[in-house]
């Protein structure tokens, strides 16, 4: 086969990986993303993983934080939800089945499955150290299911490992379902030892962008992001981790942050502590009856 030849057919495929693709636009960023499998494959394929992973995990026995992270995440998601709904993408809150989960694991790790289950681990928490914080990574993670990224993953790794393969493979039933599990292992990262979703850099920086707006969204500062992405550099040794492995650089990340900053504040609007109300006062012209104990 000759090389134009070969380029003519490889370009022919491409074209056809795309055709057979649809286009999305990710919330806020405007960024569009090419997806070769659908929302209702990557659910079924995320939902089958987490149940696997939360049979093997142990749920915080610690009640206090187990319900900051619930409050933090209900909190957020209704933010998100509210935005999707008031911007003509109502659509995709059928998505979302909410899940919020305090595990007992020492690393310093979180994770949100496409659908919207999010797992923290309580090795993490000694680093956010308060609510504020802890919006930041869970905004973080939600971003993940919200951009799509795990999808655009699985589109990714169809088009390099079958190639001209892809469109039968997607069509083909039973073999896709085999084909797609496959992929979407290798993208979720759920196992015996922990969470490492395989996000590329640019997908961790979108992220961190849509991260810290959904965190105000919510009420909560976003200028916190940049002290906690500090002390999470120096918890990790400079990203040491899996859930860091594929970040930004610390200065880099923090460089981004504080150019998204202004954005950010833009959909801030803090939350007012609701104050206990006052003892009513005798209304005018009435007295308070006094009652003598008997000796």
């Amino acid at each position: 086969m000759t090389l134009k030849v070969r380029t003519i057919l490889l370009s022919l495929v491409a074209a056809l990986l795309v055709s057979c693709g649809t286009t999305s636009t990710v919330p806020i960023t405007g960024r569009k993303q090419n997806l070769m499998v659908s929302d209702q494959q990557v659910l079924s394929l995320s939902n089958q993983q987490y149940q696997e992973y939360m049979k093997t995990a142990k749920p915080s026995t610690d009640a206090a934080n187990t319900a900051m992270v619930k409050r933090v995440g209900k909190r957020l998601a209704d933010a998100v939800v509210t935005y999707l709904n008031n911007n003509g993408l109502s659509a995709e809150v059928a998505n979302y089945a909410w899940e919020f989960n305090l595990v007992q694991d020492k690393q310093v790790n979180a994770f949100c499955m496409p659908g919207g289950k999010i797992v923290v681990y309580e090795g993490i928490l000694p680093v956010t150290k308060d609510e504020q914080s802890l919006a930041i990574v869970l905004g973080h993670e939600i971003a993940h299911a919200v951009a799509k990224h795990s999808a655009e993953q699985m589109s990714t790794a169809i088009k390099q490992q079958y190639g001209a393969q892809a469109l039968s493979i997607l069509m083909a039933g039973a073999g896709a379902s085999s084909n797609l599990q496959t992929i979407a292992g290798a993208v979720f990262g759920l196992g015996a030892k922990g969470a490492s979703a395989k996000y590329s850099r640019n997908h961790e920086s979108e992220a961190d962008h849509l991260g810290i707006i959904f965190a105000a969204m919510a009420g909560y500062d976003p200028q916190v992001a940049v002290g906690f992405w500090q002390r999470m550099s120096a918890a990790t040794g400079g990203g040491s981790t899996s859930w860091l492995s594929t970040h930004p650089s610390d200065a880099k990340r923090i460089e981004q942050i504080q150019g998204w900053m202004p954005e950010a504040l833009s959909y801030y609007k803090p939350v007012k502590a609701t104050a206990e109300p006052a003892p009513a006062s005798p209304r005018k012209g009435t007295t308070t009856k006094k009652t003598t104990r008997k000796k």
